[in-house]
This record gives structure tokens, sequence and C-alpha cells, in this order.
């Protein structure tokens, strides 16, 4: 296994960790990549910029992943899938990995911490992703909490008509 791969790894975890655990701070896990990765000052950066550029960036990367996967709200995936997404999605819009390779660590993250369904719906998801990376945030097709598109985007469907829907 490389030690890029091993990094994302540690990054999943730590991701992970502060999706379900949000009290935990970012010093604290510090200390776990330093471990996992046996303290290699050039492996630790890398995973130390991921978790720094995933935690900063996460608003949008959550906006662009809400819009690219249809039919699925963010808070209805399996926390390990979010987690793998996130993470490829940062690589996809915020560094110089190739987009094919982003995809690729994060199919192989699903295979190895997902369930059997993992890789191919992160492979979609971020497959679809590429194609929103070029475009503004505010251009990205939201989604409401419940999944559904903004209701200036449905129909001239009536609210509470909507809401039985």
């Amino acid at each position: 296994m490389s030690r890029r791969r091993r990094a994302r790894e540690v990054v999943l975890q730590v991701l992970y960790q502060s999706d379900l655990n949000p009290e935990v701070s970012l010093d604290d896990s510090d200390a776990f990549v330093r471990g996992r990765l046996n303290a290699d000052p050039k492996i630790c950066e890398f995973a130390f910029e991921l978790i720094r550029g995933v935690s900063s960036h996460r608003q949008t990367i959550d906006q662009r992943l809400a819009a690219t996967a249809e039919n699925w709200r963010l808070s209805r995936m399996a926390a390990t899938d979010r987690a793998i997404m996130r993470l490829g999605a940062y690589e996809i819009l915020f560094t110089e990995t190739p987009d094919r390779v982003a995809i690729n660590e994060a199919i192989e993250l699903a295979k190895r911490f997902g369930t059997n369904q993992s890789a191919q719906f992160v492979n979609g998801v971020l497959d679809r992703f590429i194609n929103f990376k070029n475009d503004p945030v505010d251009e990205v097709p939201l989604q409401t909490e419940d999944g559904g598109k903004p209701a200036e985007t449905h129909s001239d469907m009536p609210a509470e008509a909507d809401e039985k829907n």
C-alpha cells in the first residue's frame, strides 16, 4: 500500500470521528495521525493538509455533494461513505490530485471501509461531481434538507400540496 493511500485511510478515520463526534478537536487528531503514520513528517503533513482542507471547505463540499447525489441527503448517507466522498471531493476541487486518481482512491477506501455497495455509490457520486467542479458554487443546484429541490425549482404546486408528495 502506498504511503499516500495509508495517509488517506488515517484521514478518513479522523473525518469519520469528527463527523460523528464534532466535540473532538483537530488537536486531538494530531497525535492520532502521527501515531498511525509513524510520525513520517512528509506523509503526516499530507494528511494534515487533507484534514484541514476538508474541514475548512466542508460547507462548499457538502453543498456540492448534496446537489450531485440526487435523491440522497448527506444526513441519510452512511457516515463512512459521506467521509470518503468529502475527502474525494476536496481532492477534486482543491488539490492538484488528478480527478480520476482522487476517485480511484475514494473507491479503494470505500471497498475497504464501506459496505458492499459503497464503492459503486462513491464512484457514481464523485464521477457526477466532476461535472460540477468548475461551476461557481451559486450555480450548483441546491437541495433542501429533505433531499428535494428548493421550492422555486418545483412546479407551481402550492407548498401544502408539495408537502403531501
